[in-house]
């Protein structure tokens, strides 16, 4: 039998549990040698990147939809929080520093939460799509990615006109699970995010142009039954071409994908696997 953790004992443990995580984050960068990018720009850099948008209310399974009307307002309030922020040379990019701690008295409501593999409710549900915006924009960038965490191991919903590879995606939790992006380019770079009454939208722009551009792409996706277990499976590629020859550059394999699939398998292609 697995020992437990800690923070799995009661919920006091798993408060206790977060706020050391919390503390514990302070702490590293309070004595961190990073300089954290925290200076916005109301005038736009000239040069659009990679521009993006994300549907708020989507149909995830039977998710009750006033949490995504309430993702909606969440976004309202965070949005504008990153929206305009320039990342120098040296700088490091971290949500959390930009957006704060979610709370309900800043006006963030119950939206939808992913803890454990499990959809549950909670505050200011919905900063993973955020997230999930800004991490699909890096990757279309030279910028490094120097703190990222998944939704390992599971595919929770079924695919509803699906726009980027599953895979993809980002996990966090304030503040001791960010997501931080590292300029290590002579060139400045701004997030410019902001919502519409469908769509969180964004742009990365830049001080100046690239020489390259970037293609994201998923290879030899499939469902597969393991030991009576469907898995969603696949690989997610990252390559760089010239932007003037169109010859390619570099390809990195950036996801190996084994989820579990936790929906309805019915109607889905399954290769049994030998």
């Amino acid at each position: 039998m697995k020992r437990k953790l800690f923070c799995e004992y009661s919920p006091l443990t798993y408060r206790i549990a977060v706020n050391k995580n919390i503390a514990m984050r302070h702490i590293k960068d309070f004595f961190g040698l990073e300089k954290i990018a925290g200076t916005k720009s109301v005038e736009k850099l000239p040069v659009v990147i990679y521009a993006h948008k994300s549907l708020i209310r989507r149909v995830l399974g039977n998710v009750n939809m006033e949490l995504q009307e309430n993702k909606a307002v969440n976004l309202s309030i965070a949005a504008p929080k990153v929206n305009g922020i320039l990342i120098r040379p040296g700088e490091v990019f971290s949500f959390w520093k930009l957006v704060g701690k979610i709370t309900a008295s800043k006006g963030y409501k119950d939206g939808l939460t992913i803890s454990n593999a499990k959809v549950q409710s909670g505050i200011g549900g919905g900063m993973c799509q955020f997230t999930n915006l800004i991490h699909w924009m890096i990757l279309h960038s030279p910028l490094d990615i120097v703190e990222h965490h998944h939704h390992d191991g599971f595919d929770l919903f079924p695919d509803y006109n699906r726009q980027i590879p599953f895979g993809t995606g980002t996990s966090i939790m304030y503040n001791y699970l960010d997501y931080r992006v590292k300029n290590n380019t002579d060139n400045t770079f701004q997030l410019i995010t902001y919502v519409t009454d469908t769509y969180l939208c964004g742009e990365l722009r830049a001080q100046s142009e690239l020489a390259v551009k970037y293609h994201i792409v998923a290879e030899n996706e499939k469902f597969v039954r393991e030991n009576g277990v469907v898995y969603r499976t696949g690989l997610v590629y990252r390559k760089c071409l010239d932007k003037r020859t169109g010859n390619l550059l570099k390809q990195e394999c950036i996801r190996q994908n084994h989820a579990k699939v936790m929906y309805d398998t019915k109607g889905l292609d399954i290769v049994d696997k030998n």
